[in-house]
């Protein structure tokens, strides 16, 4: 049975609230109006995920903080970034299934005066909308089908990887975003690698193998005719996006695919305007694509 009032802490992260305002405006408005209440994270952290790479036992408690800050509010974690869930999610579950690991990191935070009881579950927001929200409260909402566009996606790695964190029901990011997406009434393409990295990680020591990887995404979307690449994570967004004249220069080549956050995919077939979903804040305007839209009356 879905929850016909889901409530939850609303995780930003460190990239969204600066860089990428548009995917947190496109998302608040989507959820309420699907009877989602978010409710303001207090005093929350990094959630840990770059210092894991150099210091788990540092990058864990910073993440278990968050984790008793949802404990102690009694309420659960909804992240609009795959980054956020896939480290949050990681050490809620390590902690309740690894007994001496909860004990070492209730160690460090005893110092200030937090401990990690196990009480809590961090989802990402396309959990929260296959899970809490349903298809049919989704479909019901659905003012415009936009079924005269075709799209492609890109999930992302922590919505994949490792699986035996991702996996809900046995179905992973990469088939609950395409059903989402499905449910605007917009084709959702298949093509070449959909699954693999868009290279961001590493981006801050090397420009060429990211770009790279970038550049044979894009190509593969494009040869498809796809009309837009609809992502759910902030660092591919940045990366396709932000990115996307760069990488043009970079390879003498012309893309022009317009990168949209999924929640300005659903919340225009909701019938909220471009300007009300922050549209205009993408770097490849997809005037073509809103053209094709509203020329469809």
């Amino acid at each position: 049975m879905k929850n016909s009032n889901p409530e939850y802490l609303i995780f930003l992260g460190c990239t969204i609230p600066y860089r990428l305002t548009s995917y947190e405006v496109s998302a608040r408005k989507v959820l309420k109006t699907l009877g989602v209440k978010l409710v303001e994270m207090p005093d929350f952290n990094c959630c840990g995920y770059p210092i894991d790479l150099v210091n788990h036992e540092l990058a864990s408690a910073l993440a278990t903080r968050n984790l008793c800050l949802a404990e102690e509010k009694e309420m659960n974690i909804l992240t609009l970034c795959n980054g956020c869930f896939g480290f949050l999610n990681k050490v809620n579950k390590m902690l309740k299934e690894d007994e001496g690991f909860r004990k070492k990191i209730n160690k460090d935070l005893n110092e200030i005066g937090m401990e990690y009881k196990g009480k809590v579950e961090v989802k990402h927001l396309i959990h929260v909308l296959t899970e809490d929200v349903g298809f049919e409260k989704i479909r019901q909402n659905v003012k415009k089908s936009l079924s005269m566009i075709r799209v492609a996606q890109h999930t992302g790695c922590h919505l994949l990887r490792p699986s035996k964190y991702t996996l809900r029901d046995g179905l992973d990011g990469h088939t609950l975003l395409k059903e989402l997406i499905e449910l605007t009434g917009a084709e959702c393409l298949d093509y070449v690698d959909e699954g693999e990295c868009c290279g961001n990680p590493i981006i801050g020591v090397n420009e060429d193998i990211p770009f790279q990887m970038a550049r044979e995404k894009l190509e593969h979307v494009k040869k498809v005719n796809a009309q837009a690449l609809i992502t759910v994570c902030p660092f591919c967004h940045i990366m396709y996006d932000l990115n996307q004249p760069l990488i043009e220069r970079r390879f003498n080549e012309r893309f022009r695919i317009p990168v949209l956050h999924y929640p300005q995919l659903l919340g225009l077939a909701m019938g909220f305007t471009p300007e009300e979903l922050a549209i205009n804040d993408l770097r490849v305007k997809p005037i073509e694509l809103l053209n094709s839209i509203y020329n469809a009356e």
